[in-house]
């Protein structure tokens, strides 16, 4: 059944991968989901202290590296387990033939390893040594999404997981590193809090409708994810739950921040992918509700960002 697996490492290196096979493996738009919480952290840090902005690009460093890296070692354990063979939906290295699986594996680590040190400098310049233990587990949750011996993206858990790094890990450690010393206010708390949900929310979604995109072919590879284990109806339901969630979060912040009413701008990408999410009829049309999601939570996590940071120059 998996022929990725049955197929000698030998004949499936033949064929000479380009650099857009490589770039295309990257994933280049879920990097969205990493941009996102940090753009909205550094404007919550604009508010109430004010940007480092060397701690913010060491943040987004830490975000993109281990999301790409997340992408490669997903093609190369999905690969190897032969899940990727009749996959719909964008080119995958390992699946393909093209490359020798090791390579793609080591890419992955590379990226991964730079993601760490980007981690180590930030935790070290801010004075935040304790984020290393945080670094660690993020780690460890990159690579045993899909690899390792029991995948918990073949569990049913990665939304949950995708909630947890892309909201709170994410938006409190990039706020937090740059605010510190006065994140001890409610006000602070609650507007952090605010977009670590709805931007895991938002991460949760673009990954729910992913597998919800694969059921039909991860149901047989063994990859029991939520949209196996509860289906498609269910998995509609979510999604719906996931963007009004963030819609509804997004609501309160204009009344005390005005310009963040800028961030509709997203709502007018997530409602076409809630539409597409409801009415599809082939998989392949919910690769373009992928990218709505992806793009929307990018919008909302900017925006707001944004929003904040012109708050000051309003008062």
């Amino acid at each position: 059944m998996a022929k990725t697996k049955n197929t000698p490492v030998s004949e499936r290196s033949k064929k000479k991968p380009t650099l857009r096979d490589w770039v295309s493996a990257a994933r280049i738009r879920t990097l969205t989901l990493a941009v996102a919480p940090v753009a909205f952290g550094t404007g919550v840090a604009s508010i109430f202290q004010g940007v480092i902005w060397s701690y913010a690009g060491l943040a987004l460093a830490v975000a993109v590296f281990l999301q790409i890296g997340v992408n490669y070692a997903n093609d190369y354990s999905d690969g190897v387990r032969g899940t990727d063979n009749d996959r719909v939906g964008p080119f995958r290295l390992t699946a393909s033939r093209k490359v020798n699986p090791k390579a793609v594996r080591a890419v992955a680590f590379v990226f991964l390893a730079l993601g760490a040190a980007a981690g180590v400098a930030l935790s070290v310049l801010s004075n935040q040594l304790w984020m290393l233990g945080v670094g660690a587990v993020a780690l460890l949750a990159a690579w045993g999404y899909t690899g390792g011996k029991k995948p918990y993206g073949y569990a049913g858990f990665g939304e949950v997981v995708a909630f947890l790094f892309f909201g709170p890990v994410a938006v409190f450690g990039t706020t937090y590193v740059q605010i510190a010393a006065v994140f001890d206010d409610a006000l602070t708390i609650l507007v952090t809090g605010g977009g670590a949900l709805a931007l895991g929310f938002l991460a949760a979604a673009v990954l729910l409708v992913n597998n919800l995109r694969d059921v039909s072919t991860d149901a047989p590879a063994g990859k029991k994810t939520l949209s196996v284990r509860f289906g498609v109806l269910f998995s509609k339901i979510l999604f719906t739950v996931f963007i009004v969630s963030a819609f509804a979060i997004w609501a309160a912040y204009p009344f005390l921040y005005p310009l963040t009413i800028f961030a509709f701008v997203a709502f007018l990408l997530l409602v076409p992918a809630l539409l597409i999410v409801w009415t599809y009829r082939e998989p392949r049309e919910l690769i373009l509700a992928l990218k709505l999601t992806s793009f929307g939570a990018l919008a909302w996590g900017v925006l707001v960002g944004w929003g904040f940071s012109r708050f000051l120059l309003l008062i």
